[in-house]
This record gives C-alpha cells, sequence and structure tokens, in this order.
C-alpha cells in the first residue's frame, strides 16, 4: 500500500471514530486549511524564519496536510497523481531558462 494511502486510512479511521464526517463538507474543510495556515504564518510573525518554533511548525503543517487530504478524498482525488500533474503544469509556467534563481510570478518572465 503507498504511503499517501496509508495517511488517508489512518486520518478516515481516526475521523470516522469520532464521528466527525458530518463536519467535514469540502467547504469547511477548505476553511480549516486556511485556519490551520493562519496558525502555522503566526509561528513566524516578527521573528526571522530560522526562530520559529520547528516542533510547532510540525504540528501546524501536520494539521494542514490532514485537511488537505480530507478534502481530496471528498472530491476522490488521487493525491499523488494531482501533484505530480501540477508539476506537469509548473514546468510549461516555469521553463528552467526563464524561472532559474528567479522569484518572479510566470506572466512576468
Amino acid at each position: 500500500m503507498s504511503d499517501t494511502k496509508d495517511i488517508m486510512n489512518a486520518l478516515i479511521e481516526f475521523r470516522n471514530e469520532r464521528d466527525w464526517e458530518q463536519f467535514h463538507n469540502p467547504k469547511d474543510l477548505a476553511i480549516a486549511i486556511s485556519a490551520e495556515a493562519g496558525e502555522l504564518l503566526e509561528l513566524f510573525l516578527w521573528k526571522k524564519h530560522d526562530e520559529a518554533d520547528k516542533d510547532k511548525v510540525k504540528e501546524e503543517l501536520a494539521d494542514i496536510f490532514s485537511f488537505a487530504f480530507l478534502l481530496a478524498d471528498k472530491y476522490q482525488f488521487d493525491i499523488k497523481e494531482i501533484i505530480l500533474d501540477k508539476i506537469k503544469i509548473n514546468k510549461k509556467k516555469y521553463p528552467i531558462e526563464k524561472a532559474k534563481g528567479s522569484a518572479k510570478k510566470y506572466n512576468e518572465l
């Protein structure tokens, strides 16, 4: 079994044991991702990037991934597939010869 399937199964088992699926509609999962991303950002607020508490960063990142996996499950997306597809799209938008070493957005290259 793939790692993503193992993660998904563990998340679904955890959720179902608590009867939380009723709260996990796509809208609320998207909002939860945003809220957790805000909590991640807060760990860096008014600090240098290397001053953030790594353990807290790890926890917030796990929350973001967890809600993102559950949202992908709602739409029956294959996580590996959608990420690899997005990398292909980004390779076209950000060709090496134009994007290497640049932080510019694709439409500014």
